[in-house]
């Protein structure tokens, strides 16, 4: 049986369709970089050095970033291998996947 898919995964998804996402490593950080990102996602799975690397480039930029699901399941979302790094690039997908992930984690608190 499958796990009902998460909200926020179907946003990724969407967003991913409209355009609105990048992901992999480099360009994750070229939009975060160059201010587009307005949300920045890496995969819990992701090697502690990546995570580290996020972490610091978005405190540094002030750019929200989430530890979610893994490389297989963000990749899955976006149609593609997997990923474990992605940048939303669009304030409103943001706002909604940043919602439905603190629901989650409501939830499973």
């Amino acid at each position: 049986m499958r796990l009902k898919q998460s909200k926020a995964l179907s946003l990724i998804s969407l967003a991913t369709k409209a355009g609105k996402t990048v992901s992999g490593e480099f360009s994750t950080e070229k939009e975060t970089k160059s201010g587009r990102a307005e949300l920045v996602i890496v995969a819990e799975d992701a090697s502690d050095n990546t995570k580290k690397k996020f972490q610091n480039m978005c405190d540094f930029y002030e750019v929200q970033i989430y530890f979610y699901k893994d490389k297989d399941t963000l990749g899955h979302a976006m149609g593609k291998e997997f990923r474990a790094s992605l940048a939303v690039l669009d304030a409103g997908f943001a706002k909604g996947i940043k919602k439905q992930i603190e629901d989650e984690r409501q939830t499973m608190a």
